[in-house]
């Protein structure tokens, strides 16, 4: 709210005095003026780098690397950052890394269809590609 008031008084001060918006507008001037030459501390500074170096570590992994990589990345070199950190920081700048799930065998529960035995057990050929022998089942 204050931030409107701010942009409202910064838009009319060509045409009206400061403290004389300040005092309708029910806001002290040392609110308007301390919002008005706000720079950002050296925290929201560091933050602005590492965002940036993570965006940049993302980037050359294909965003493969999560949180706990790129901050093993970022300590070595030589960021002093914590893990948490790193995850908020990723969060509010929209990185995140892609997750790709293990494949796991499943064992089938259904039917299993049995399949004529064509070779019967005979193994032996007289020329290459004669006979080609596979594990195949099929389940429908």
């Amino acid at each position: 709210m204050d931030q409107e008031i701010i942009e409202h008084i910064n838009e009319e001060k060509a045409h009206y005095p400061v403290q004389t918006m300040c005092r309708v507008l029910k806001l002290p001037k040392s609110t308007y003026y301390q919002a008005a030459h706000k720079m950002p501390s050296a925290y929201q500074i560091e933050n602005e780098e590492i965002t940036k170096r993570i965006r940049e570590i993302h980037k050359a992994s294909k965003g493969r690397y999560g949180a706990p990589k790129i901050h093993y990345l970022l300590r070595k070199e030589g960021f002093q950052v914590s893990i948490k950190r790193v995850q908020r920081l990723m969060k509010q700048a929209g990185v995140r890394s892609i997750i790709v799930k293990k494949y796991r065998p499943s064992s089938f529960q259904g039917h299993i269809e049995e399949r004529e035995n064509r070779l019967e057990q005979d193994f032996q050929t007289t020329s290459i590609n004669e006979k080609w022998v596979a594990d195949i089942y099929s389940h429908t």
